[in-house]
Formats: C-alpha cells, sequence, structure tokens
C-alpha cells in the first residue's frame, strides 16, 4: 500500500511538469501598436508589453499596457461673438492598460486566437517630448486625469519556434465617453514563453 500511495503522488507530481512540457506557463512580449481614433481621425503608434499567464490549456489570462506616442492634430476655434477663427496644435497621447482572457484556437505552431480584455484608457494633452519620463508620468498621475472604462474584442494569430514566438492581433479598441466610440487597433511584436 505504502508503494501505492508513493507511486500515485509521484504521479501526481509528473503530470503538472509533463502539461508544462506541452503548453506554456507563461508568456512574456512586446509589442509595436497602431491605434485608429475615431473622434479625432488620427493615427497613432506606439510601444507595449504583455504578461499572459496560462489559466487552463487554451485558455490565457493576459494583462497588457502600451504607451501611444504624441500625434500633432490641427484643431481650428472660431469665436462666436467676434468671428475670429485661431488655429492652435493639440498634443494628445494615448495610455492603455487591459486584462481579460484569451482562447487559443488549435494546437498548431501557428494558430489563431481570440481575446476579450477590459481596462482603462488615458487621454492626454502634453507639449512635454515622448521620452521615458513622460511614460513615468503618464502611470502616476492616472488616478488625478482622464480615465475612460475601455472594452477590447479582438483576435488574431500567433505562432512560435521553440520558446520564442510572434504575435500579431486586431480588434477593435472601445472607449466610453458620452457613448461608445470604436477603434481599429492593430499590435505586432515577439514573445518568449517560460
Amino acid at each position: 500500500m505504502k508503494r501505492l500511495s508513493v507511486l500515485l503522488l509521484f504521479a501526481a507530481c509528473a503530470a503538472p511538469a509533463s502539461w508544462a512540457q506541452e503548453n506554456d506557463r507563461l508568456q512574456v512580449g512586446v509589442f509595436a501598436d497602431y491605434l485608429r481614433v475615431s473622434q479625432t481621425n488620427t493615427n497613432f503608434a506606439g510601444l507595449g508589453g504583455r504578461l499572459t499567464f496560462t489559466g487552463y490549456r487554451a485558455l490565457k489570462l493576459e494583462a497588457e499596457m502600451s504607451y501611444d506616442f504624441n500625434q500633432v492634430f490641427t484643431e481650428g476655434f472660431t469665436d462666436t461673438s467676434t468671428g475670429t477663427v485661431s488655429i492652435n496644435r493639440s498634443n494628445l497621447r494615448v495610455l492603455h492598460g487591459m486584462f481579460g482572457p484569451k482562447l487559443e484556437i488549435g494546437h498548431f505552431p501557428i494558430h489563431p486566437f481570440v481575446t476579450v480584455k477590459g481596462g482603462f484608457a488615458n487621454f492626454r494633452f502634453d507639449n512635454r517630448p515622448a521620452t521615458f519620463a513622460t511614460f513615468l508620468s503618464s502611470v502616476e498621475g492616472l488616478r488625478s486625469t482622464n480615465v475612460k472604462g475601455m472594452l477590447y474584442p479582438g483576435g488574431g494569430l500567433e505562432g512560435h519556434l521553440g520558446p520564442v514566438g510572434l504575435r500579431l492581433d486586431v480588434g477593435d479598441d472601445i472607449y466610453f465617453n458620452s457613448g461608445t466610440h470604436h477603434n481599429l487597433r492593430v499590435a505586432f511584436g515577439p514573445y518568449i514563453r517560460f
């Protein structure tokens, strides 16, 4: 009986290790993203990072954050009392963070996936140069600035060769500001599986 219980204990300990050989438990990645903001018809490009944990086989849990560098666009204002038209430049940046599940479809080296994430979008006007310090001040000032709720349904393809992979996702970056605003988002970048 002791041998059987030791054998069962060994099998129970070895089963997660063999399962981990087939599926990665953790993915860490970086990506470049493109965001088309519908309200201003403005294109943004930025960088982000992603952390993915395996929930159960093909179900993963992801957390990501990206920072879209400032995009300058021109806005015109008309003073109704004098009829004067003035044109100013607006420096807009976007910081978004999301968390949610990702479902992988298939077990091939290149496979599709679908995802739905929720989070926040922070649109801020800032005329400072886009640097790492500017990104840090954006993250530090989230509670005191204009933060909107966000939903991101999307999908894409990812493939790997050993521990290194590439991923492409496309989705609708929906934020809520006096209604819903749909925005195209595309992200592409490498990741490492652990």
